[in-house]
């Protein structure tokens, strides 16, 4: 693997120079925009063969032309329908990937929702919780049989999980107030604290699993949040960090979010990764302070909450893995 240093500007293209992913099968949920795009352009136009698995499949087959045209170089790319706010569409493409037997070598938990209405999925759960973290959850680990030895399962959380801990008593906010915020930071702590104990599970099959933030792009992922919304959260990140003494948080480019994302799937040492939290291509530091753009709060690498939440996510979902 590579030791070349990377970081926040670094680029998909810049991270793979040189890498060649040819017979390398890897799956990223959430292909029909932004970040998943580039992700599977990059690691197609490198050599991998890239499955991406989508709610809307006209939607994909459109926005995914960039990837397509990037296979001339003996990668491949095909589309898989995926809806995970529904547990049944969740199980059918599990169902069908297991039926096929061809083997992953990376699993890239990409797809999500952030902030938007309260709302549940078909299965009654917090649409953010039941979309980032459970559809994911039950996906994944029906797919772990396909993992191959030297897998890597990485899952993009956020810099958003300071906002909130899980919350295992009242996941789906029955309980509590609704705010889209507080629902989006838990989705993403779940996110982290997923990769913490599949990380501890499977790492004696030789699989890790680790846990991003891909940092602060303009993609679709901000569709439910007005312009007011939008520049009010600029406004608090600005003065969260000028009270820290940082510089003002700098929105990234696509290729430059997706960078960290490709950098753990395909570039960074397993074992220096494994279990842990990343950021702008490098290793996340433990931070406590309450400004937005750095670090992991020690709450979301918590052993124990990890397992804690797997076994609550068993019972949501209503299966043991």
């Amino acid at each position: 693997m590579s030791n070349r240093s990377f970081g926040a500007q670094s680029t998909t293209d810049e991270v793979l120079a040189g890498v060649q992913l040819a017979g390398k099968r890897i799956l990223v949920t959430g292909v029909s925009a932004g970040l998943g795009v580039e992700t599977a352009r990059a690691l197609v136009a490198h050599g991998a063969d890239v499955v991406g698995a989508v709610r809307d499949l006209h939607k994909a087959e459109r926005a995914c032309g960039p990837v397509r045209d990037a296979a001339t170089g003996g990668g491949s790319f095909e589309l898989v329908e995926l809806d995970l706010a529904s547990l049944a569409s969740v199980r059918a493409c599990a169902d069908a990937l297991m039926a096929k037997a061809l083997p992953f070598d990376v699993v890239i938990a990409n797809a999500g929702i952030m902030a938007p209405p309260f709302g549940r999925t078909q299965d009654g759960f917090e649409t953010q919780f039941g979309i980032n973290h459970l559809g994911h959850f039950l996906l994944v680990n029906r797919l772990a049989p396909l993992l191959r030895a030297g897998g890597r399962v990485v899952a993009l959380a956020s810099s958003a999980h300071r906002l909130a801990d899980v919350d295992l008593d009242d996941p789906s906010f029955e309980h509590t107030p609704y705010d889209p915020w507080v629902a989006y930071g838990r989705s993403k702590t779940a996110n982290i604290l997923f990769a913490v104990e599949f990380d501890r599970r499977f790492k004696g099959r030789g699989i890790r699993a680790v846990s991003l933030h891909p940092g602060g792009i303009a993609t679709e992922l901000i569709r439910h949040m007005s312009k007011e919304e939008l520049e009010a959260m600029t406004a608090s990140f600005t003065a969260s960090n000028a009270a820290a003494g940082l510089p003002p948080p700098d929105l990234k480019s696509v290729p430059q979010g997706a960078a960290t994302t490709v950098w753990a799937a395909a570039v960074a040492d397993a074992d220096a990764v494994g279990g842990r939290y990343c950021e702008d291509c490098q290793i996340a530091v433990l931070d406590t302070a309450p400004q937005m753009d750095r670090g992991v709060q020690p709450y979301a690498l918590d052993a124990a909450r990890a397992q804690a939440l797997w076994a609550k996510s068993e019972e949501m979902v209503g299966e043991r893995f």
